[in-house]
């Protein structure tokens, strides 16, 4: 059976492609060198708090949990991220107006070209990021320009870069700082020019922040924080990485009336919201645990120091994140003068070290030549994988 067009622009995604190299590895693994040690996606081994564990399971019986769950009942869920809003990021917003619930932020991402774009216009994405970016306008059946990010310029966007005539065809820019997967915090200068300049040009500036509290050194940048945001901007959070909810699939978006409106439109013919008990449980990490991931940022920087400390001794050096969870790790340059990509570089990784790594170009053009790798493992495991790892680049010295 024939799949559309839209599909096949889109191919098969990275995460995909990582999940079957690794299905290929476990299947032979008696015949391996090592255990698989899976630093390719980031979902974290740490816990969620035990009182939204405690909410959820209470919850679950409750004859509402195992019922559909319409707009109208995400209202407590909007009102308590509208105090913690007011909470944590100095802003007031109105929950009936400007908050919607998502089921993850990458929903919402991946949603929002469909809720705003029409056919053959023009949306922006940054080079690499995220793949629910340029996914969702693919679907959306837009036209797809590319901002490129340099490593010589500390990955910061040249919005400057922009024509005039770039910037006067844009419907949409959508982009997130932290960066994943260049793990750079960014600055709030940053999202006030591309406020500025969606506000000048009349298009929607949609900013992905689910690791608004994971940032190891300086403050994340808020685009509610931007003037103007209440015109034409939307940001996403999400329960995945701040609260170690990924698998719960909990987010929300916060932005303009108009734009939230659009977006809960779209999705009353995509799906209903996740069940009510796990809306209490979200309610409870607002309320009770809104510092949780403050908590575990000390042990976000000790397995990125220790982990860097080994790339050292083994004789490579990286530009350290400054916000948690991932090291992006160029290849070898003799890698490259060989012609391995980062592609074929990850696969012979995992087969000869057990360590899975994520290729960069999964994340863009931009990304080709480097790997993504996720602290999502003990210290002392990291530090055994990492030395794998180096030992492997050390053959392409």
């Amino acid at each position: 059976m024939a799949i559309s067009l839209r599909l096949q622009r889109l191919g098969s995604g990275v995460f995909e492609r990582n999940d079957k190299r690794k299905e290929i590895y476990r299947s032979n693994l008696k015949n391996k060198p090592q255990p698989l040690v899976d630093l390719s996606l980031g979902s974290t081994d740490l816990a969620p708090p035990e009182v939204v564990l405690d909410v959820i399971e209470s919850s679950l019986r409750r004859a509402e949990s195992s019922s559909y769950s319409l707009h109208s009942s995400t209202k407590p869920f909007r009102e308590a991220v509208s105090e913690w809003c007011e909470f944590r990021l100095g802003v007031d917003v109105d929950p009936d107006r400007e908050v919607l619930f998502l089921v993850g932020s990458q929903e919402g991402t991946a949603h929002l070209p469909l809720a705003v774009m029409n056919s053959g216009e023009t949306g922006l994405v940054l080079d690499p990021s995220y793949p629910s970016h340029l996914g969702g306008m693919v679907l959306a059946d837009a036209h797809v320009e590319r901002l490129v990010l340099n490593p010589s310029n500390n990955w910061r966007p040249d919005f400057q870069s922009l024509t005039n005539s770039q910037l006067e065809q844009l419907r949409m820019m959508i982009f997130g700082f932290p960066h994943n997967p260049t793990a750079q915090v960014g600055k709030q200068c940053w999202l006030d020019e591309a406020m500025e300049l969606g506000l000048r040009n009349d298009f929607v500036v949609a900013h992905d922040n689910p690791y608004v509290d994971l940032a190891l050194e300086g403050e994340a940048p808020v685009l509610l924080r931007s003037p103007g945001w209440r015109e034409s901007g939307i940001e996403f959070f999400s329960f995945s990485k701040g609260w170690c909810l990924g698998g719960f699939r909990l987010g929300f978006a916060v932005g303009a009336a108009s734009l939230i409106k659009a977006l809960k439109e779209l999705k009353g013919v995509v799906d209903f919201n996740q069940s009510l008990a796990l809306q209490h449980g979200a309610i409870a990490a607002l309320k009770t645990s809104p510092d949780w991931s403050m908590m575990n940022l000390d042990i976000y920087r000790d397995r990125r120091d220790r982990v860097l400390a080994v790339f050292k001794k083994h004789g490579w050096e990286f530009l350290p994140p400054s916000m948690a969870l991932y090291l992006w790790l160029p290849l070898p340059e003799r890698a490259k003068q060989q012609g391995i990509d980062d592609e074929s570089f990850a696969s012979a990784l995992l087969e000869k070290t057990g360590v899975a790594l994520t290729p960069g170009s999964g994340f863009g053009s931009a990304g080709s030549g480097w790997l993504r790798l996720a602290l999502v493992r003990p210290a002392c495991e990291l530090e055994v994988a990492t030395g794998r790892v180096a030992n492997w680049f050390n053959e392409f010295r």
